[in-house]
């Protein structure tokens, strides 16, 4: 239960599971990995790691397997699974990192194009691109609007492009990517 892509960080999969607090659990498995039986996956997680803390992702996946049954080809516990990586790395922190990052070092009339796997990475595009893009911003107590500082994007898709159905069945794992396209301002 470890999960890490970069060994030098300290947090592991197995810290989490053994040292979260069962709100804490439930928040990660909801919000990071979207499991609607999050609440009753932390609570048993939290039951059991009292008598055996968890080192293996087999003891886990076979926990997980007592409160939510198979449905179909996916096993039930790979949304915590995804959570718990997410939460490891940091991914959506990174993910923001980077499009900052990125933008800043993109020459006028360069495009970035990201391809999000997960609505929570959409989500977190799409908000940076609209925010980006945004050469105005208005709130009820201002006045009058304000340019906007962060305004140096052009979007280029104003909807996400998603595979087609022929895509789709030659390549099955395309099904929830979303592409979104913008360009550097001069």
């Amino acid at each position: 239960l470890d999960m890490r892509m970069d060994p030098k960080r300290t947090l592991t999969a197995a810290d989490i599971v053994n040292k979260y607090s069962e709100e804490d659990l439930t928040r990660l498995f909801r919000d990071l990995g979207e499991e609607p039986a999050a609440r009753r996956i932390a609570s048993l997680i939290v039951k059991e790691r009292k008598s055996m803390p968890f080192r293996e992702t087999l003891s886990l996946a076979r926990a997980i397997e007592k409160v939510v049954s198979r449905h179909g080809r996916r096993h039930p516990a790979t949304q915590v699974f995804q959570a718990l990586r997410m939460e490891v790395n940091d991914e959506l922190g990174a993910l923001e990192e980077g499009l900052r990052v990125l933008t800043s070092r993109l020459d006028p009339g360069a495009r970035i194009a990201v391809i999000s796997f997960h609505s929570l990475e959409d989500r977190i595009v799409k908000n940076f691109f609209r925010d980006h893009s945004r050469e105005w911003l208005d709130r009820p107590e201002w006045p009058e609007p304000k340019r906007n500082p962060e305004y140096d994007l052009n979007l280029i898709t104003s909807k996400p492009v998603e595979p087609s159905a022929e895509e789709q069945r030659a390549n099955p794992r395309s099904r929830s990517a979303k592409l979104r396209v913008a360009e550097k301002l001069g």
